[in-house]
């Protein structure tokens, strides 16, 4: 088993009612982590109003983030798996059910986690995901939160 050395927390929801309440969730489980606030969330959404549907980075993925100066108190990642996917608007990738937020203390941390999200999602991170049982889609972000 990979021992987390981030704090993560996962939820599952049935559905949303667009891609802003599904950002909003995700990254709220920031909040419920003491990770970040709830300026944080909304500006994550924000980021996606400003410059459209770029979290979504491959079929079905979306990873939600902002600024690191925004709301942020140190490391985190959420997960949100929806049972009834939601459209972001994206040409390609759409629709999405899965929605992965994180929240890093900046700089060089910022980086790194991009950088073990697309390790993790070049691997098998979305099918886990997508497999797990509802009260096991937290252990699927073991491997993205554990040191390299």
């Amino acid at each position: 088993m990979v021992v987390s050395t981030v704090p993560v927390r996962a939820a599952h929801a049935e559905q949303v009612e667009d891609w802003r309440e599904a950002v909003r969730t995700a990254a709220g489980l920031l909040v419920d982590l003491g990770v970040a606030d709830a300026a944080y969330v909304e500006a994550c959404v924000a980021s996606v109003e400003k410059n459209g549907p770029y979290i979504v980075l491959t079929k079905g993925v979306a990873l939600a983030h902002a600024q690191v100066e925004v709301g942020v108190t140190s490391e985190g990642i959420g997960l949100l798996r929806l049972a009834e996917p939601v459209a972001f608007g994206h040409p390609a990738n759409d629709p999405v059910d899965l929605v992965f937020a994180f929240s890093t203390s900046g700089g060089d941390a910022h980086l790194a986690m991009i950088r073990r999200f697309g390790l993790a999602l070049g691997g098998d991170l979305p099918a886990r995901a997508r497999e797990a049982e509802p009260d096991r889609v937290e252990d699927v972000l073991c491997a993205v939160a554990a040191d390299d």
